[in-house]
């Protein structure tokens, strides 16, 4: 199926960071053509007065999680980890799962991400990956692996090897699944629960499939001094010292680096996912985003799960990724084109895709959103209007009117077109009370 976008503002994100007038046709899964396009299509969608952008990528989210949107307010992070997320993880079953990923996916196609790194929980992850599939999102995701810790709660706390087993047999079922939408990554959830042998393993497994490996680190003060009190030093060094840090490694938060560490990430190219919302919302703190970039460090966007959140909107991400960081630094800093680069090209990089997404070029695959932007906190759109400056300041998620993935239509003029948004309502509140029972958790 060929479809043609006439007639918008093209924000392509390429090298040159082009922004055209014109039109974009997509033929397959792919972008065939950009400009002056005369060619037929089988679909003409007309974006006039619209800007038409590269989808948006979150490199951090938890599915699994969208279901406890709520229930895990104004805590800090062990507290909200052992009080509420992990009893309702280790209450989660099949559907329940399958739902909460599912209402994850709904919510990001509304607000133009196209592309997500997941971390699912221990169990059931299969429910989740096929919630993906359904839905036509573009995905790695993998497993949550803890073997380790004594505050793991025993509805998670795994076997080592049978962590591992079962992970390397989704590995082997899902990676590189539907022409290449689906990607697996093998995901301990962090040093804190996770041992020696079972990282080790990780770093072997991850080098042999040729897969990332998706943690977090250095978001909590007192996470970096149980690493400390249990491995002997930090975060970044431990992992570097086990061989683990470089290009496929993607760390979310690492929030409380010191400087060895954060000249370790931009020397082996570890990737950094920044989450602004939720870092504030638990107190984390503010990772130090404009110091690790000038030191060369790949760093992109997520929102993170939405009990830390309480939504997964990346353009609120990009908002805040930009203002949080001027007061610390001064008003020039973290610009909005360069914001809007770390959520679409460098969240392609951190996927180890940007040959193939992040940006709107032909021949990459036909990931993007359509983007209405004439609204009140919009406008005035002056002739000489600063593009970046509306996406990363003024526009917000329901500006979106029409996004596609890998030339799917998942979304247009804001209906969900893979997703039955009313039952996935109906499922999701049943589901919440079944697993905040079972959990014990109700609030």
């Amino acid at each position: 199926m060929s479809i043609l976008i006439k007639n918008g503002t093209i924000v392509t994100m390429n090298e040159n960071r082009d922004i055209i007038s014109g039109s974009i046709l997509l033929e397959g899964n792919k972008i065939k053509a950009i400009g002056d396009v005369q060619e037929p299509a089988d679909r003409i969608i007309d974006a006039t007065g619209k800007v038409v952008i590269p989808g948006l990528i979150q490199t951090h989210v938890h599915l699994c999680q969208t279901l406890f949107r709520g229930q895990g307010d104004d805590l800090e992070l062990l507290d909200w980890l052992k009080l509420k997320v992990w009893p309702l993880e280790g209450a989660h079953d099949q559907d329940s799962l399958y739902y909460s990923a599912l209402l994850g996916c709904g919510e990001m196609f509304k607000g133009g991400t196209t592309s997500i790194i997941d971390m699912e929980t221990v169990h059931h992850t299969e429910s989740a990956i096929e919630a993906i599939v359904k839905s036509g999102m573009r995905a790695i995701t993998g497993k949550c692996m803890m073997d380790y810790g004594s505050d793991v709660p025993e509805t998670l706390m795994e076997n080592t090897q049978d962590s591992i087993a079962e992970s390397v047999e989704l590995c082997e079922k899902w990676h590189g699944k539907e022409n290449g939408r689906i990607n697996y990554a093998f995901t301990p959830r962090f040093v804190v629960s996770c041992s020696e042998e079972l990282l080790l393993e990780i770093r072997d497994l991850a080098k042999k499939y040729g897969v990332k490996v998706h943690t977090h680190a250095s978001e909590n003060r007192g996470e970096i001094e149980l690493v400390e009190e249990d491995r002997g030093m930090r975060n970044v060094i431990y992992l570097d010292k086990i061989g683990l840090t470089g290009p496929d490694l993607i760390l979310a938060h690492c929030i409380w680096l010191d400087e060895a560490e954060m000249d370790i990430i931009a020397k082996t190219q570890t990737k950094v996912v920044h989450c602004p919302s939720s870092n504030l919302k638990l107190a984390s703190g503010i990772a130090k985003v404009p110091e690790l970039l000038e030191k060369g460090a790949r760093v992109s966007i997520g929102a993170d799960g939405a009990p830390c959140n309480n939504n997964l909107d990346q353009f609120a991400e990009m908002r805040l990724a930009a203002l949080i960081q001027k007061p610390i630094y001064g008003p020039t800093i973290m610009p909005a084109e360069q914001v809007f680069a770390m959520a679409t090209i460098e969240g392609a990089r951190a996927m180890g895709l940007e040959e193939e997404i992040g940006s709107l070029e032909v021949g990459k695959k036909a990931d993007l959103a359509i983007v209405d932007l004439d609204n009140l906190h919009t406008h005035p759109l002056a002739p000489n209007i600063n593009y970046y400056s509306q996406l990363v300041y003024q526009a917000k998620s329901s500006n979106v009117v029409t996004t596609i993935v890998d030339g799917e239509i998942v979304m247009e003029d804001r209906v969900l077109k893979t997703i039955d948004e009313d039952e996935v309502k109906v499922k999701t509140n049943e589901a919440i009370r079944r697993i905040a029972k079972r959990a014990g958790v109700i609030s």
